[in-house]
């Protein structure tokens, strides 16, 4: 069947500017980190990306090691755009990464100008497509001067590659550098992508204060902590869910009695304020006005239409704000 996208798609649906650029986001943008590989349902894939597209989420997030295997997220995620929003592609913001392994030898990891180039030129082949919209270096490179890691992304940028280019996990020490960089090759830093949840707000401590001064951007990915901080692990580990999967990025051992009995406290909060833990861990984040947007992942399109209803509840008091506070720091 044909898919013909929601012409009400951009009605209830908030906009964030990016820093101090031009580029808008949605409030939410849709991840694909997980759910999207070769192994997955690919009726379900396409159905959440054409769903959040009816739901005003313009932007969506990958990166060249997505899948798994790495690079099935790309290839599906270009199929289901060739096939579905091709004629929608000046509507979407794409963005994909390179910063972690991707293949082997000396030229598929970290920050060098060959693999940064290289990788990017392979991104837009599964893609299908000639350019991306904001292309990231996805982690520092301890080894790899500064200097050449910005001018590949200053290079892919001239070469009408990229629109964009951000990064990812920097702390605020290296995204001032990098900025310095960008900004006398002449291709601005438009954004970063760091880790940021009630239980991770490592941000909070520069971070975000830097971003400000600079005028990038900030999307923030993890923000319901691989799926703590939701209701589905309140009653154990269930079957299927990524504490289950050996493979998974949240491990069975991270569910400690003082983490499960904080998300408990949190749930209950939640509930008061008519959410589910998920919608109010989500308005939390998304509370900090330096926050351009909050990748979500969605493994159904009834769970990414949940968590885009944190986007209508009432904004926190400082009585709420207090609570969450106590509960984080017992």
């Amino acid at each position: 069947m044909n898919y013909i996208p929601n012409p009400q798609r951009y009605k209830g649906m908030t906009y964030n500017r990016v820093g101090r650029s031009g580029l808008f986001l949605p409030a939410i943008s849709l991840g694909l980190w997980h759910n999207f590989g070769q192994d997955d349902d690919q009726v379900i894939a396409r159905q959440l990306i054409c769903g959040a597209f009816d739901a005003g989420i313009t932007h969506f997030d990958l990166a060249n090691n997505y899948g798994p295997p790495p690079g099935s997220a790309e290839e599906n995620f270009g199929r289901i755009l060739s096939s579905d929003l091709s004629a929608h592609r000046d509507e979407l913001v794409v963005s994909t990464k390179a910063g972690y392994y991707m293949w082997p030898g000396p030229y598929g990891d970290f920050g060098s100008r060959k693999y940064l180039i290289s990788s990017l030129d392979q991104s837009l082949k599964r893609l299908r497509l000639d350019y991306v919209d904001i292309f990231y270096h996805h982690r520092p490179d301890p080894e790899t001067p500064m200097e050449e890691t910005m001018m590949a992304l200053d290079q892919v940028v001239r070469q009408g590659k990229a629109l964009y280019v951000g990064l990812s996990s920097y702390s605020a020490e290296q995204t001032r550098e990098a900025e310095a960089i960008l900004r006398k090759l002449g291709t601005p830093c438009l954004i970063h992508q760091p880790k940021y949840s009630m239980f991770d707000r490592w941000v909070e401590d520069g971070l975000l204060d830097t971003l400000e001064e600079l005028g990038i951007g900030c999307i923030t990915f993890s923000s319901l902590a691989q799926g703590v901080l939701t209701d589905r692990y309140l009653k154990g580990i269930p079957s299927g869910s990524r504490a289950s999967k050996p493979s998974g990025f949240l491990k069975p051992e991270e569910l400690t009695s003082k983490v499960m009995e904080q998300v408990s406290k949190l749930n209950v909060l939640a509930s008061e304020r008519g959410q589910t833990l998920a919608q109010m861990a989500l308005a939390w984040v998304m509370k900090d006005h330096r926050i351009s947007s909050v990748i979500v992942g969605a493994s159904s399109l009834e769970q990414l239409e949940n968590n885009l209803e944190s986007l209508k509840m009432p904004q926190f008091t400082s009585d709420e704000l207090g609570q969450i506070n106590k509960i984080l720091n017992q």
